[in-house]
């Protein structure tokens, strides 16, 4: 669960019982792992042997592009169009990572269905924490309640448990987070499974990002074709994509994938889809024919876009100690928020590029609570009312990126 905040935080830093500057000189036995694909087959792993199962935007992106014109032609023939009728508006939800922060997202989108104006998405991606908000999302305002729960009744036992500090040298992560998978579980049943698979038949896309560390490139998984695959282990396999996005390098375990590959099994390692990106909503290189379109002046099919950044888009102050791990933890926490808005900043200058309304909500200098530990409900709870109070009172959605000027919000912009 990406958090581009806490890793300033002291309790954070001693619950998981490791320093950034700790793990990189400590070495050891380690949980042994089955062979790893040769990397140039990636692309050519299979996990349940779904042709659309999952893509990969480093090795080009007309798969999932067509991907998408397949999906515009369920969605035409679910509104009852004719094969090349015009669509409608379609609407993008993009939801990032951020940890804790990811309650900031759920009230929003509770509130939002409050308020009344909650649009049904044709395209929902998620990142980290982001991924577990998504499959709600993407299903809509009827699964609110779930929602609600997943981020103001979660505590840290239903989250992970602790191991000894020797995790370190001897395992691959200084936490278990297998009480987070049976959470999951507890969720995504088979009627929820179902449920995608209605709206991915409907022309709806849900995708969710990981980070396969052997290959060291980003993963997109399409839940939908996985769902409506009918394999037995369609449900698992998505429980596990959810965890795996949601695994933070060192803090959580990887999750394995066993995947095929000329007949012969292999496996996979994958951790925070944040590690590549925390939010995304389509690849840069995909919308070739689109801009085309409109350099011609050619219809095309009117799109918004909601981007959800579960954190903060200015400045955190704080003290740095003078000393090597402070300065380390520092400049890394500072890293990832760097690396938060240059992917809001891509996203903007696509949709700006591709003719898209874009929409930004993030977390404003206005709420002040500070996380106390880990998974603290009050902290949750507190940011979960922040989020839904704004939106049932009608969201103030930024147009642009704070950086890039006023261009409305609820948040001023930082200072030049």
């Amino acid at each position: 669960m990406s958090d581009t905040s806490s890793m300033n935080n002291p309790s954070r830093r001693s619950f998981f019982g490791f320093t950034t500057g700790g793990l990189a000189v400590l070495a050891g036995c380690s949980p042994t792992r089955g062979t790893a694909v040769p990397i140039e087959q990636t692309q050519h792993a299979t996990v349940l042997g779904v042709p659309n199962e999952r893509f990969f935007p480093f090795y080009g992106t007309d798969p999932l592009e067509a991907e998408f014109q397949a999906a515009a032609v369920r969605l035409r023939a679910s509104r009852g169009l004719a094969p090349n009728a015009q669509l409608g508006q379609v609407r993008l939800l993009s939801v990032s990572g951020g940890g804790e922060n990811g309650a900031f997202g759920a009230g929003l989108l509770c509130g939002w269905s409050d308020h009344g104006t909650r649009p049904v998405f044709e395209l929902v991606t998620g990142v980290s924490t982001g991924a577990l908000t998504a499959p709600f999302a993407y299903l809509g305002s009827s699964y609110d309640p779930q929602l609600r729960s997943v981020y103001t009744d979660l505590t840290v036992s239903r989250v992970l448990s602790k191991r000894f500090l020797t995790a370190a040298i001897y395992d691959d992560a200084m936490t278990d987070n297998s009480p987070l998978f049976t959470t999951i579980s507890g969720y995504l049943d088979e009627a929820m499974l179902a449920a995608i698979a209605k709206g991915y038949d409907d022309g709806r896309l849900l995708l969710i990002g990981t980070s396969d560390l052997d290959a060291q490139h980003p993963v997109i998984w399409n839940m939908g074709a996985i769902a409506t695959s009918g394999h037995p282990r369609a449900l698992d396999t998505i429980r596990r994509i959810l965890l795996a996005s949601a695994a933070i390098p060192g803090a959580f375990p990887p999750t394995m994938f066993d995947v095929t590959l000329n007949g012969k099994p292999y496996q996979e390692m994958h951790v925070d889809g944040g590690a590549f990106a925390q939010a995304f909503l389509y690849p840069v290189s995909m919308t070739r024919s689109r801009r085309q379109r409109m350099a011609d002046g050619t219809f095309v099919v009117p799109a918004v876009a909601y981007v959800i950044r579960n954190g903060r888009l200015d400045p955190e102050w704080a003290k740095v100690e003078r000393s090597t791990m402070g300065i380390a933890s520092r400049a890394i926490s500072t890293m990832i928020a760097a690396s938060g808005m240059n992917d809001v900043l891509r996203m903007y200058n696509t949709t700006l590029r591709d003719g898209v309304d874009f929409n930004l909500a993030y977390i404003g200098s206005d709420f002040t609570q500070k996380l106390p530990e880990p998974f603290d409900q009050g902290y949750m709870r507190a940011l979960f009312n922040y989020g839904y109070e704004r939106a049932r009172r009608g969201y103030d959605w930024s147009k642009q990126p704070p950086t890039l000027g006023a261009g409305g919000g609820n948040v001023p912009p930082l200072p030049s």
